[in-house]
This record gives structure tokens, C-alpha cells and sequence, in this order.
């Protein structure tokens, strides 16, 4: 009879661990989401939950209150049941677990996760970790019970579960913390592989592309320059990380093209250094400086130290945007400054400008909008000229230029004009789109949630942007962050405190555009957020 109550115990805390375990892990989406979105930093997932105004510990405490009152009640009313009463008092986490995870789904993230094998396997270790706690603790009240003895403690044994909310952020970085353990060999052997791989490839033409800002745009851009002569392999989106790089080299057949772009990202002094011992670039570009990242790179001599260091590693040719070459003057590898651009007109319509090679000039056009568009066409064109594409083809390419997703991306819908720029979160990426927006007639509204990773430069920056935005129709301000500081910036300009609209998500300021904006209009998104930074 012992022997049957120490199994029948046994499937009841099995049974009751994996109902909690599965609850927790449902109950933690957000949070792995907001994880991958910070790249697996256990650090930066905790700052993000405590900044001001951010609610999940505060929601994480309503759910646990929520689930220990009616557990609680349900227990003491259905005391006459025995140990009965205890299984029944779950009913009241049930309740609570599903209608929080309901609610959060509809909080949704800007940046939905995107299912890799990596959040695969981070979500199987979150629900692990909280399996193995919640038999633990199951466990743990049942013996408690058994050594007690107690007719009220059996009814209320299962009221201390109460309790494993709280420890939904705890839970996430361990469970992460545990899968880095094959994550960090399993990610330098793949890093290895395509680095032999690459190396392999002797006859392919390296370029390596980095800067504060512009590198996605530029490496699609020179992508398309150079087709006309050369079969080109470029790394998709913003895959700029050591693991981006390698999953392009590793899923591809290098033998099939003839050069290799690689975007090349930095938030520290030496993440560039690394990304060329994978690639060492025979060409490099670097598109630009400005304060992005100082907030990990502390000041703005690390950099441009950082940026240089695709420099050290160049093998042939670097170009180099011509308001920061000075900054480069003392590496010594081969520079050219980009100043083949001038005469640059913009509009709604597009850019035209006047291209410089071989001596010879050429007026061209691009739909892309704004300036900024000039001069990393310039940049590329540069690079396509040295490597030998003749300056007919390169002209024609320019011609033949897409709008580039996300960046200053130009939408027609329902007679009103969208300009999607939901991937600029930089100093002189922000002072271009708001120029832009400002030769569209009709009214101008702009969508923002402020910039980010400025470090000390936060308040300065972004008062700087609310004063660009003087002038406009409306400035709807998005968020909590650093919205204030855009707020000020644009009263102390002068701004129009009637044309602000203060929302707290996405979602609210897409209600507000649909009472303001007409055909005709045209509304700016400039830079939306990742979630971690709201």
C-alpha cells in the first residue's frame, strides 16, 4: 500500500510539473523574445526588465497574487475533499496561467521572434529548467505535507506555487545560460568552418563594409553595381555578426561567384578585427561616423578605433565616405576619399546628382531619397570603377536602383505616401529622412520612438531631433524611453506643442494617423525601436 501511495504521488507531482512547466514556458514568450532580440545577453534581457515604466515584474507579481488568493480560497472551500481539495485549488493557476498568457500575446513584439534552431533550443531549455523546479518544489510540499500532518496544510499544500512566477526571469537565463554551454563551442566550430571555407576559395574578391551607419543600404547597392561584370554573394539583411557571416559562407557554393560582400557590424573595439579574420577584405568601404553604439563603445575614439579596423586588414583598396576620411589618415593601407558626388538635387521623386570617375563626369538618378542615397552610391561606384566595371554600366545600374526595405522605403497606399524607414536609429540617418519627409507636399507627420545607444549623447541627440522637427504637421512621439528628451528638444526650438501626440505603443499611433492623415499626406516612420530599448 505504501509502495502504491509513493507512485501515485509520483505521477501527481510528474503531472503537475509538466502542467507548470508547459504554463511558465507559454508565460515567458515575451521574454524570449526579447532575448533573441538583445542577442542572448542574460545582461541586457535583466535591464531591459528594469527600466521605468517597463511592467513584466510588475505583471509577473499580479499573476502570482492573482494565483495564490484563489488557490487559496479554492483549498479552504473545498477543505471537506481531503487531499482532494489541493488538485482543486490548481483550477485557480489554470484560470490565471491562461488568461496572462492570452494577455501577452497581444502584447506582441515589434520584432517578433523569429524561430531558429538556437530559440528552438532555448525554448526546450526554459521548459526543462521549469520542469525540473517545479517537480522539485512539488515535491518538496509534498513532504512537507507527510512530515506535517497537518488537515489544513494537505488542503493549502499547493498555495505556495504561487510563488514560481516570480521566477519567470530567473528561469529564462538559466535555461539560456545552460543551452550556451553547446551553444558557444557549436557557434566557434561554425565560425571555423567558414573561415577555412572561405580561405579555400582563392579566386574570390572579398569586401568588407562597415561604418555607423549605411552599411545595409551600401552592400545592396554595390551588390548591384558590380552585376553587370561579376557574380556576387553578399550577406542577407543586416546579418553583420560573426555567425551571419559564417551562415552565409557555410549555406553557399563559393566556387559559383566571383566576390564576396560581407557586412561588417561593431558594438566593441575589436568585434571588426574578428570579422576579418573570418574574411579579410581585399576591398573595404567605410560608409561613415557617427555616435551609434556609444553607448557599448563609450567614446568616439573607440569608434572610429574599432571601425579603423577593417583598415589593418584591407589587402588592396579602402573607400572611404569624405566627412570622416581624416579620421583614418594614420592607417596605411590604400584610402580613396569619396568626393566623386556633387551637384546632388533631391526630392520626392528621387535623387539626381553628378558622378566623377575616370575623370569624366555623369549626371545620374536613383529613386532613392535623400542625399545621404548620393553619396553611398558614390561610394560605390568608386569601388565598382577600381575593380572594373566600366562607368556605362555602373551609370545604368544606378538607374535601375530599388527602394531598399526599411530604409527610407517609399510606399504609395490609399493615395498617401509612407516612408518606411523603421531601420534607421542613427544620428545622420534621422537629420536625412526628416529632410526627405520635408519635400513631399501635403501635410508631413512624423511616427518616432527617439534614438537609441547614444550612451551619455542620449538627452543631447535626441533634443536635436525634436528640433528638426519643427515645422512639421505632426510629430506623433512613441513610447517612454527617450521620447521626453525629442519632446523638449522640440519645445525649446520653438515647436508647436498642439502638433504632438504622445502614444504608448505602435499600434496607438496608427490610430492617430487614421483621424489626421489624408490622400495626399505623407507620414515618416523613423526608426522603430527594438522592444528592448521600450
Amino acid at each position: 500500500m505504501g509502495i502504491f501511495i509513493s507512485v501515485e504521488k509520483t505521477i501527481e507531482c510528474v503531472a503537475i510539473a509538466l502542467f507548470f512547466s508547459l504554463a511558465m514556458l507559454l508565460s515567458s514568450a515575451k521574454l524570449l523574445g526579447i532575448l533573441q532580440s538583445c542577442l542572448y545577453s542574460n545582461k541586457k534581457l535583466i535591464e531591459w526588465t528594469r527600466k521605468k515604466n517597463n511592467l513584466t515584474l510588475g505583471r509577473h507579481l499580479l499573476l502570482a497574487i492573482c494565483c495564490f488568493l484563489t488557490s487559496a480560497v479554492l483549498s479552504l472551500a473545498f477543505s471537506f475533499a481531503g487531499e482532494w481539495s489541493a488538485i482543486i485549488s490548481l483550477a485557480g493557476f489554470v484560470i490565471f496561467y491562461i488568461i496572462y498568457i492570452y494577455a501577452d500575446n497581444r502584447l506582441s513584439l515589434r520584432s517578433p521572434a523569429t524561430l531558429t534552431p538556437r530559440f528552438a533550443r532555448l525554448m526546450a531549455s526554459v521548459w526543462l529548467v521549469s520542469a525540473i523546479v517545479s517537480y522539485l518544489f512539488v515535491t518538496l510540499l509534498n513532504f512537507a505535507d507527510y512530515c506535517c500532518g497537518n488537515a489544513l496544510f494537505t488542503a493549502m499544500r499547493y498555495v505556495p506555487l504561487a510563488v514560481l512566477p516570480l521566477l519567470l526571469v530567473p528561469l529564462v537565463c538559466l535555461g539560456n545560460s545552460l543551452i550556451k554551454i553547446y551553444e558557444v563551442p557549436r557557434n566557434a566550430s561554425y565560425v571555423r568552418k567558414a573561415k577555412a571555407k572561405l580561405a579555400a576559395a582563392e579566386d574570390l574578391k572579398i569586401i568588407g563594409i562597415t561604418g555607423s551607419y549605411g552599411k545595409t543600404s551600401t552592400k545592396i547597392i554595390l551588390a548591384q553595381l558590380l552585376s553587370p561584370k561579376y557574380k556576387v554573394l553578399s550577406t542577407p539583411r543586416s546579418h553583420n555578426t560573426p555567425l551571419g557571416i559564417s551562415m552565409t559562407i557555410n549555406s553557399n557554393e563559393l566556387e559559383k561567384f566571383d566576390v564576396f560582400i560581407a557586412e561588417m557590424g561593431a558594438r566593441h573595439v575589436g568585434d571588426i578585427a574578428q570579422l576579418c579574420e573570418i574574411c579579410p577584405p581585399d576591398y573595404s568601404i567605410i560608409t561613415g561616423i557617427c555616435a551609434q553604439h556609444l553607448e557599448s563603445f563609450h567614446t568616439m575614439e573607440n569608434i572610429v578605433a574599432g571601425k579603423g579596423e577593417i583598415l589593418q586588414a584591407t589587402k588592396e583598396c579602402a573607400f572611404i565616405a569624405d566627412d570622416c576620411f581624416e579620421l583614418f589618415e594614420k592607417y596605411d593601407c590604400k584610402k580613396v576619399k569619396c568626393d566623386c558626388v556633387s551637384d546632388i538635387v533631391s526630392d520626392c521623386d528621387g535623387t539626381t546628382f553628378s558622378l566623377l570617375l575616370g575623370g569624366e563626369k555623369h549626371r545620374v538618378h536613383t529613386k532613392l531619397l535623400g542625399e545621404h542615397a548620393a553619396r553611398n552610391i558614390g561610394l560605390c561606384a568608386l569601388c565598382a570603377y577600381e575593380m572594373g566595371v566600366s562607368i556605362q554600366d555602373i551609370a545604368e545600374a544606378i538607374e535601375k536602383l530599388d527602394f531598399i526595405e526599411h530604409r527610407l522605403q517609399l510606399i504609395r497606399s490609399g493615395g498617401i505616401n509612407i516612408i518606411d524607414d523603421g531601420y534607421n536609429a542613427n544620428i545622420k540617418g534621422a537629420e536625412a529622412a526628416v529632410n526627405v519627409l520635408k519635400t513631399f507636399n501635403g501635410s508631413k507627420t512624423v511616427v518616432t520612438p527617439g534614438l537609441v545607444e547614444l550612451g551619455v549623447l542620449d538627452t543631447e541627440e535626441n533634443a536635436a531631433l525634436g528640433a528638426k522637427l519643427v515645422g512639421l504637421d505632426h510629430i506623433i512621439l512613441v513610447g517612454d524611453t527617450l521620447v521626453g528628451y525629442v519632446k523638449q528638444g522640440y519645445l525649446d526650438a520653438g515647436g508647436d506643442a498642439d502638433k504632438l501626440i504622445m502614444v504608448k505603443t505602435l499600434l496607438d499611433a496608427e490610430s492617430e494617423i487614421s483621424k489626421i492623415v489624408q490622400k495626399g499626406d505623407t507620414v515618416l516612420f523613423l526608426n522603430d525601436l527594438p522592444d528592448i530599448y521600450n
